[in-house]
């Protein structure tokens, strides 16, 4: 009866959050899946594996396909490449059993996860907008034109 209660709870949160704030949901999510991924690879529970992998890439198509290229401009545009570049990648590296890249988009999205809590809890409203540098590695598919991206929000 409490979990059913727990769970009517954790919806009711979701579907009523601040959608800045589903954004860091979402961040934290797919960073959780993505570590257990690599854990339930590493001890070779290979169907658990999968089952967090999609979650994690869910998690990251929900992120793109939230995107709004009207108001956002060059960061949605940006954040869509990216996002299509994690999926890709992650695709890529679970059928090379790179398990290394998994920690690389993990590192990618805690920045990004600390980014938009910069931007939506700054400390002092007066400082300037943060900026996030995501390193994108040449191999995988990585867009041609760079090797890394900045942006502001």
């Amino acid at each position: 009866m409490v979990e059913k209660g727990m769970g009517t709870y954790q919806e009711i949160s979701f579907l009523t959050a601040d959608p800045k704030k589903l954004i860091l949901i979402c961040y934290s999510q797919a960073i959780l899946n993505l570590k257990t991924a690599r854990e339930h690879y590493v001890a070779k529970e290979y169907e658990a594996k999968a089952k967090s992998l999609q979650k994690a890439l869910d998690i990251i198509c929900e992120l793109n396909n939230a995107l709004d290229f009207k108001k956002g401009g060059s960061i949605a545009k940006n954040l869509d490449e990216l996002y299509k570049y994690m999926t890709r990648s992650l695709l890529e590296a679970d059928i090379k059993k790179d398990i290394n890249m998994f920690a690389i988009i993990i590192r990618m999205l805690e920045e990004l996860e600390s980014a938009w809590k910069a931007i939506i809890m700054p400390s002092d409203r007066s400082e300037a907008r943060p900026q996030m540098m995501v390193e994108m590695p040449a191999r995988i598919g990585a867009p041609p034109v760079a090797t890394a991206r900045m942006w502001s929000a």
